[in-house]
């Protein structure tokens, strides 16, 4: 006897601190009871054959209704109700993520003579995404990168630009990213709120972040996708070198396309890759 039901998010995730409220046809609250770790409610409460309305609710998740009746052994089946994030956006489960470089890039794009486009990398990062359980938006990101790993395929060019005109790797080996605030932007789309710290200079930086899905991994953990993309002014940290060619055309452009393309395993380790 009794209700029994599984609270799960829209990619199947368990929602372990929804809370149950039935109430009979009267509106009056006859049981309410927690979802446990994996999202399933058992709760033993005899309640009287008949039909009753079951409420679900979550920290940021929009509330869900369902019909349950209850038979004459007291039993009451509801089944699985997914619940959907606050404002129609998903993320994965809470807890902390750890970015995997070895299935990450990071990428920057620069126009070059006003035609065409350079595209560099860095390879040595590392990088941290806590997602907080009951308020998404005080959710975490912190990254860093080593500047001297900037590669484009060029062995001059990187040479340059590792240089004091570009990135200053001898004085400012790091580039650091720590966000400050995380916003909805659309179904399964986020603005991340946060700083970026470059050749010594720190300036508020918005990431537009695209969540691409979780799941399994051959290693047995937990696999989280992202996308993100911003746009970076070059005088904005101090690099402000350039060459101006014939009618005046920058051989650089002033601007950074910045793409990142992120892996994040679900805990505080990576597994072997």
């Amino acid at each position: 006897m009794g209700l029994t039901a599984r609270i799960h998010t829209r990619d199947g995730w368990a929602v372990s601190h929804a809370v149950v409220t039935v109430t009979d046809m009267t509106g009056t609250q006859v049981l309410r009871a927690e979802a446990d770790a994996e999202g399933a409610v058992r709760d033993t409460t005899a309640l009287a054959p008949g039909a009753y309305t079951v409420i679900i609710t979550a920290v940021g998740y929009a509330p869900a209704a369902a019909g349950a009746i209850v038979t004459a052994s007291g039993r009451a089946e509801v089944g699985t109700v997914t619940l959907a994030r606050q404002g129609g956006a998903e993320l994965p489960p809470p807890g902390p993520w750890t970015i995997d470089p070895a299935h990450s890039t990071v990428a920057a794009i620069a126009q070059h003579l006003g035609i065409s486009s350079v595209r560099g990398r860095f390879t040595d990062f590392t990088g941290a995404i806590e997602i907080a359980p009951d308020d998404v938006g005080k959710s975490r990101v912190q990254a860093v990168i080593r500047a001297s790993s900037i590669d484009t395929g060029n062995g001059m060019r990187d040479t340059h630009l590792r240089s004091a005109d570009f990135l200053d790797v001898e004085r400012h080996p790091e580039i650091t990213y720590r966000s400050t605030g995380l916003s909805v932007a659309g179904r399964d789309r986020w603005t991340v709120h946060g700083e970026l710290a470059m050749r010594g200079v720190v300036r508020p930086v918005d990431l537009d972040l695209a969540y691409l899905g979780t799941g399994a991994d051959p290693w047995g953990g937990t696999r989280a996708a992202f996308r993100a993309t911003t746009e970076l002014r070059r005088e904005d940290f101090a690099m402000n070198y350039n060459q101006v060619v014939q009618a005046g055309i920058a051989a650089i452009g002033t601007t950074l396309k910045v793409e990142l393309d992120v892996q994040a395993v679900q805990g505080e380790t990576l597994p072997q890759a």
